[in-house]
């Protein structure tokens, strides 16, 4: 999707979008323990959307922080900490500053989730870790849309994978089932792959 779809179709829905899956709580806070936070570092909640998950990062660390490509999300996103419009590809972040960072629902609107992962592993600290999210699994995602499950998907684990270590990234935990879709990886000390 272009970034310009993808602001259209968020700007459409970002009034209403809290009220479209209220019962994710849960599964978000599944995905925020996975990140490991510890008071004092900075928390990047990367395509924030309304930011429902800025209060549940706030529960580990006093730093967060969240990044929307649609101003609208952003917006909304402000009423529950600092958001800034911004697109993930070009952060305006210091290099190694960034002590966390949840992507939730982001990976699948990249259209270049290769050169994103790059800028989060360009601002993420050694060991810092970073959660690619999604509060349903592929399979139902792809149902909701009317679409058969792809192994194309950018987030089937034979994809996503080997495109995290590539971008300096080592992954240590993958999840995709109806529940929830999580993969979890560590910024690797050495930028290698970066």
């Amino acid at each position: 999707m272009e970034k310009h779809e993808t602001r259209a179709f968020f700007a459409a829905r970002a009034a209403t979008w809290d009220d479209t899956f209220p019962d994710d709580g849960p599964a978000f806070a599944g995905a925020v323990a996975h990140l490991e936070l510890r008071p004092g570092l900075v928390a990047l909640d990367a395509g924030c959307g309304t930011g429902r998950a800025m209060p549940l990062l706030r529960e580990h660390t006093d730093r967060v922080v969240g990044v929307d490509l649609t101003p609208g999300m952003a917006l909304k996103a402000s009423e529950r900490g600092p958001a800034l419009i911004g697109d993930a590809s070009g952060l305006p972040f210091a290099d190694a500053t960034i002590g966390a960072i949840l992507a939730a629902g982001l990976i699948g609107h990249l259209g270049d989730p290769r050169g994103t992962l790059l800028e989060f592993a360009r601002v993420a600290r050694p060991g810092a870790r970073l959660a690619l999210f999604h509060p349903v699994g592929r399979a139902v995602l792809a149902a909701r849309r009317g679409r058969e499950l792809s192994p194309d998907d950018i987030r089937a684990e034979h994809r996503i994978t080997p495109l995290l270590q590539a971008t300096g990234w080592e992954p240590v935990h993958f999840h995709d089932d109806d529940d929830h879709y999580l993969a979890v990886a560590r910024r690797a000390a050495s930028a290698s792959g970066a």
